[in-house]
């Protein structure tokens, strides 16, 4: 028999399906609809794709939209057709966190009864002050003992539009003296009075991606949650949430090292201000390495694909 060298990946997803404690494979891939896809973000689409393929489960797109500040339709369509070109096929699979906003303030309305979660009128630059650093404890944030009651009618104010930008946030109630500072009271729910360019004006909160993406990964029953290393910090947070929340069978996250190539700018935040300063003629300006720019360089998705498995996957 072959003996083919496994990723750390798929040993664990492997170990998941000896052990039971995964039927069927379900990975995802959750692009925020804020800009174009780069290689990088061609790397996580092949690999979730992939490792649904290998294990015949089901591969998700869903778009992380839960900040209308920095979304747009064109990104959506850009995403869509990048991810079709690449050939990882959802089969119809496609989500948006927005499909779920009903169930994000649910989950938030039972952390406030479970005493998990409190509204806090501190501004943003408190938020930092009271949160302490790598080497000290953050502070008790003077509204976290607002009673049950209150936090309900509160959060609801926010909900109905009684509450202006910045005035009051949600903050998880966790440990202000964790030596991981994701989870030092995090703000989970913000107020946005924005349009949303699905939901229009029905809502302005929004809930925060730690906090939304693994509530989206949980009701889409999404087995292994790929994502890039930065996330490692973020991960006691996503257990912490799915655990409160009470979830069966929880998503499980596993962090890879995301794919940097040398000589060419990669962030999609660094790539945005070159479009937006007219540094470049666009997305696709041949000079990027976003993937309609490699598209208009004449590349196939074949080579793309063999790229990246080149690469490997690793920490």
């Amino acid at each position: 028999m072959e003996n083919v060298s496994k990723n750390f990946i798929e040993t664990v997803i492997e170990q998941d399906i000896r052990e039971g404690r995964c039927d069927e494979v379900c990975t995802r891939f959750p692009p925020e609809p804020n800009g174009y896809l780069h290689i990088g973000h061609a790397k996580s689409i092949l690999l979730n794709y992939g490792l649904a393929q290998e294990y015949q489960g089901k591969f998700h797109v869903r778009f992380d939209d839960t900040n209308p500040t920095k979304e747009k339709p064109e990104f959506v369509e850009a995403i869509r057709a990048d991810i079709e070109w690449l050939g990882a096929d959802c089969e119809g699979n496609l989500f948006y966190a927005s499909d779920y906003f009903e169930e994000m303030y649910e989950a938030a309305v039972k952390l406030i009864k479970k005493k998990k979660a409190y509204v806090s009128d501190l501004t943003a630059d408190q938020i930092r002050e009271y949160r302490g650093t790598l080497t000290e404890p953050g502070k008790e944030d003077p509204y976290a003992s607002r009673s049950v009651e209150e936090n309900l009618q509160l959060f609801a104010d926010m909900k109905e539009g009684r509450v202006a930008d910045g005035e009051k946030v949600l903050r998880a109630r966790i440990d202000m003296s964790s030596s991981n500072i994701n989870m030092r009271d995090p703000v989970i729910y913000r107020v946005a009075h924005m349009k949303h360019h699905r939901t229009g004006e029905q809502w302005c909160i929004y809930p925060m991606y730690d906090f939304a993406h693994p509530i989206e990964d949980a009701i889409e029953r999404i087995t292994h949650s790929i994502c890039t290393l930065e996330f490692e910090d973020h991960r006691p947070l996503y257990d912490w949430v799915v655990r409160e929340l009470e979830y069966e069978n929880p998503p499980k996250q596993i962090e890879f090292a995301k794919l940097y190539l040398t000589n060419v700018v990669t962030g999609k935040r660094y790539i945005k201000r070159l479009v937006e300063e007219g540094i470049v003629d666009g997305w696709d300006d041949p000079r990027l390495v976003s993937i309609a720019a490699l598209k208009r360089r004449g590349f196939t998705p074949e080579s793309i694909k063999k790229f990246v498995e080149l690469c490997g996957v690793s920490k």
